[in-house]
């Protein structure tokens, strides 16, 4: 469940899609742009009536296959950009994932989140790097989505919390890959719609034996 084979891609009612910013958002201080085409995400940004504090770009292969020179432009505008491993080395055309995280770093945006699937993310900002780990789960029913839920997740974070420092982001990316973590226990969205509250706080109570613990350096 930790690799993919895109055999097709359909647009669908996304290929002619333009989308209008209401007025009450166009002053928004996060703005997410979740995975479409290039020209429309720059489209949104340019309907902001000022630059958002903080601006959270998803994307994926398919566009770094067909329009490239067009993904360069939005990632030069944007803070934060959210792609998993195969398309960080895709992007940057390097291997090593930290080279990578610096080849896009050098493209504009400050923070690199690179997806790992089951084995977690990691969060890229200059020379500092956090790895959080994914929750291991028995089962894996369907893990389509579990990147947007990640994204959403990580972006609903930081907007509810109006704190964008690199501590915080951190935050935002267990509490994203907490959300991801039930996405893929159902198909599509069964197990989001039925999620509450008190599911996600026990699950992060998880997390957090998971990450910590205590050593003794001499």
């Amino acid at each position: 469940m930790n690799s993919r084979d895109t055999l097709v891609t359909e647009l669908n009612t996304l290929a002619d899609f333009k989308p209008v910013v209401p007025n009450d958002f166009k002053d928004a201080d996060i703005l997410m742009l979740g995975n479409l085409n290039p020209s429309v995400q720059l489209s949104v940004i340019q309907q902001m009536e000022k630059r958002p504090k903080l601006i959270i770009l998803d994307t994926m292969n398919f566009w770094m296959d067909n329009t490239l020179e067009d993904l360069k432009e939005v990632i030069a505008e944007i803070d934060v950009i959210t792609i998993n491993d195969e398309e960080a080395r895709q992007l940057s055309g390097e291997y090593s994932l930290v080279k990578a995280a610096e080849k896009i770093h050098s493209m504009g945006p400050k923070y690199v989140v690179i997806k790992k699937g089951e084995h977690g993310a990691l969060l890229f900002n200059e020379k500092n790097v956090f790895f959080a780990p994914a929750l291991p789960l028995e089962e894996v029913f369907d893990p389509t989505g579990a990147g947007d839920t990640f994204a959403g997740g990580f972006a609903g974070y930081l907007a509810s919390t109006t704190n964008i420092s690199f501590e915080n982001m951190k935050r935002a990316i267990i509490h994203g890959s907490n959300l991801a973590s039930f996405c893929v226990e159902q198909f599509g969205t069964e197990r989001m719609q039925n999620l509450k509250k008190e599911d996600v706080a026990q699950r992060l109570h998880q997390f957090k034996a998971l990450t910590q613990f205590n050593i003794e350096l001499e």
